[in-house]
């Protein structure tokens, strides 16, 4: 089993959603979370005064899911998330040793 994470723009949020719901992988964890890669924030004008804004709104996306199935939830994520524009996000992928579905206990890969 693995965990994958997935950091992406607020704005790709539904469509990345809907596109994994469309190829049958409906659970997910979704957190606002805030931060910045290379950019490094934005500066923005406000009411004539210009500031830089160092942390950046973006979702942080968790599934984990089959060995077999990572690729083509990387794909789907990259190919729907992606506008071509710094700070399109990134996906991390971690090994998962063990899940337990609480309501009937069971364990490993049939509890996901």
């Amino acid at each position: 089993m693995k965990k994958i994470e997935a950091i992406i723009r607020v704005e790709k949020l539904d469509e990345v959603r809907e596109a994994l719901e469309e190829h049958g992988y409906p659970g997910m964890t979704i957190t606002r979370v805030e931060g910045h890669g290379r950019q490094k924030g934005v500066t923005e004008q406000f009411r004539g005064r210009e500031f830089k804004v160092e942390l950046l709104p973006k979702i942080k996306l968790e599934i984990v899911a089959h060995d077999n199935d990572v690729n083509k939830i990387m794909s789907c994520i990259s190919s729907t998330a992606k506008s071509g524009e710094i700070g399109d996000g990134k996906i991390f992928v971690y090994p998962v040793e063990d899940a337990q579905r609480i309501r009937t206990q069971e364990r490993g890969e049939v509890a996901i």
